[in-house]
């Protein structure tokens, strides 16, 4: 038997499904921050978004492991996405990538005759390509980002030879090629005083964080110290050199 998730009549998967993102976000660079905000918890097999009407604000990402989805449902609920707090839970039914992999997939024509002589179908249900998925009526506030657990240190060799003094700019080093500057906002905005993020150009990898104060700096590097927005590649953070 499945193991019901806490406090709800679903039961764990793979899958997670995310409602309330913000409809003005584009398909490919949607797509792109939840891969980069959800990748940390482990390996992601497939995000399904779509452009039609009854799907827009809506997200299905798939993971490898359901441990993983378990970990990113209750770690990034109600996180601010787009300046709208995800909604998230399970999916209904398995995603399916994952049917086929374990040999319990049915095509979708000869599981809608199912559904159709099974009698009344639910209100308000989305195929969505994967799963009939419900709105979570009931989410959490945004959890703070220093209770997402540190996934990994900084590289040593990005340290620098003599550490620079307290500074209200960050140094953030070893980022991905595909961050942009949006996922930076969204996950160092999350903390007071943040002011900026400033991206090089010539120099991937790199970003210049600004905030009010040393103090206020200080909080967020010891927060997000080692956030990976890949499964491989730890962000690595210091102050920049005055």
């Amino acid at each position: 038997m499945a193991e019901m998730a806490v406090g709800g009549d679903i039961p764990t998967n793979n899958t997670i499904y995310i409602n309330n993102l913000n409809e003005k976000t584009k398909l490919d660079e949607l797509k792109k921050s939840l891969q980069a905000v959800f990748s940390q918890f482990g390996k992601i097999l497939e995000i399904l978004a779509f452009k039609t009407l009854k799907h827009k604000g809506q997200a299905w990402v798939v993971f490898e492991d359901v441990s993983s989805a378990t970990s990113a449902l209750k770690q990034m609920q109600g996180f601010p996405f787009y300046d709208k707090p995800m909604r998230i839970q399970y999916a209904k039914t398995k995603s399916d990538v994952i049917a086929k992999s374990d040999g319990t997939f049915v095509p979708r024509e000869r599981r809608k005759r199912h559904e159709e002589k099974g009698g009344k179908r639910r209100k308000g249900q989305h195929d969505g390509n994967q799963a009939a998925v419900g709105v979570n009526q009931g989410y959490g506030g945004p959890p703070p980002l220093s209770q997402i657990p540190y996934m990994g240190g900084g590289a040593k060799s990005g340290m620098p030879e003599a550490p620079a003094p307290p500074n209200s700019i960050l140094f953030v080093q070893k980022l991905p090629h595909q961050t942009s500057s949006m996922m930076l906002q969204m996950l160092f905005g999350q903390h007071q005083g943040f002011k900026e993020v400033r991206m090089v150009e010539a120099k991937p990898g790199i970003a210049f964080i600004e905030y009010g104060d040393e103090m206020q700096a200080t909080v967020a590097m010891q927060s997000l110290q080692g956030f990976k927005i890949n499964p491989d590649s730890p962000m690595f953070i210091t102050y920049a050199k005055k």
